[in-house]
């Protein structure tokens, strides 16, 4: 395995951990509006107050991965998709600050214009994730520089979109299984209708996709011919599926979250293995960035890994650290949001 593979799986790892946390935290946003009262509210917020900015840590040290180790494919997307990638970053800051802001007032209507604004851009983050996916998986039109001329209009398609719904109703669902650990009493008792409902958002959803990617997007299944093997991945994924329903019945809410945080590392998974060893397809195959073209020199990979290797425990040192300190059910307290 050569270095441009390796960095290729690290910089996955490390989206699949942001889609992972920061999954449920999205999640737990686009629910937000759907419980009663200003106590519920709170209760949502708490559950990821102690989290979610840490979560977040593992979008920077991919973005930060992807630039030392590919580059070519940082300056050729992030300049041509710069407009979406302010609203991404506009839409960051507005969750980031809705969730700080709103309870520094008593006001029920400045607490019920930060709800709106934590939840629009819960729902607009995961869809523009989903959006982005979704381009990479049909690819773009990179020239033979490698530049691409476009406009966020031309990142929309019924596929792309759906994909961003697809990726929406996977983070309730996520978010939802989340909630259900961290309450208790009456809440945690609708809470369970919350991940019934999305759960089934999200395999309908997850169906359609799969369908239509088989009929429109056939490249991303030549892997799978290729290799049977990888249908290894789909299988578990499948499993880890049909078993949430099953440990929710159970009552047994971790063990459904455990197998959420599988659903998404197994479908972080099929797209990898779909794309590589491109990184970003475009329209015309022979443009594309892969993992060769688009990477930095042998010598900056090698002393780029040293610090991924010493940086990366670091970042799960503290997230694991984290979680168990606020391990637990929601408290409210007079220092809580």
């Amino acid at each position: 395995m050569d270095l441009n593979i390796i960095w290729f799986i690290l910089v996955g790892v490390l989206l699949t951990g942001y889609a992972i946390l920061d999954g449920f935290d999205l999640g737990v946003g686009a629910l937000h509006l759907f419980a009663k009262g200003d106590r519920e509210r709170r209760i949502l917020l708490n559950s990821i107050g102690p989290v979610w900015d840490g979560n977040e840590v593992w979008l920077v040290t991919g973005g930060g991965a992807l630039f030392a180790a590919f580059p070519h494919v940082y300056a050729s997307v992030f300049s041509a998709f710069y407009d979406a990638f302010m609203l991404l970053l506009l839409v960051l800051i507005f969750r980031a600050v809705s969730i700080e802001f709103r309870s520094k007032y008593p006001s029920p209507r400045w607490r019920r214009n930060w709800d709106i604004a934590f939840s629009v851009s819960s729902y607009l983050i995961a869809l523009l994730a989903g959006v982005a996916l979704g381009n990479i998986v049909t690819g773009v039109p990179l020239d033979k520089n490698h530049e691409l001329h476009t406009n966020v209009l031309d990142l929309i398609s019924p596929y792309t979109v759906l994909v961003g719904i697809t990726t929406v109703s996977l983070f309730m669902m996520h978010g939802a299984i989340y909630l259900l650990m961290k309450t208790e009493g009456e809440i945690q008792a609708r809470i369970r209708l919350w991940v019934n409902n999305t759960m089934i958002f999200y395999i309908m959803c997850y169906v359609s996709l799969s369908m239509i990617t088989l009929l429109y997007v056939p490249h991303m299944a030549e892997k799978f011919r290729q290799q049977p093997l990888f249908f290894i991945v789909a299988l578990i994924n499948m499993f880890a599926v049909a078993n949430i329903p099953r440990e929710v019945t159970k009552n047994r809410p971790t063990n459904a979250f455990i197998s959420s945080s599988i659903n998404i590392m197994c479908l972080m998974g099929l797209f990898a293995i779909g794309l590589f060893p491109n990184l970003v397809p475009a329209v015309d195959p022979a443009n594309s960035l892969n993992i060769y073209n688009a990477a930095s020199s042998p010598k900056t990979l090698n002393i780029m890994l040293i610090f991924a290797l010493l940086g990366v425990p670091v970042v799960l040192a503290y997230t694991i650290s984290i979680y168990w300190i606020y391990r637990g059910k929601v408290k409210l307290d007079e220092m809580s949001y």
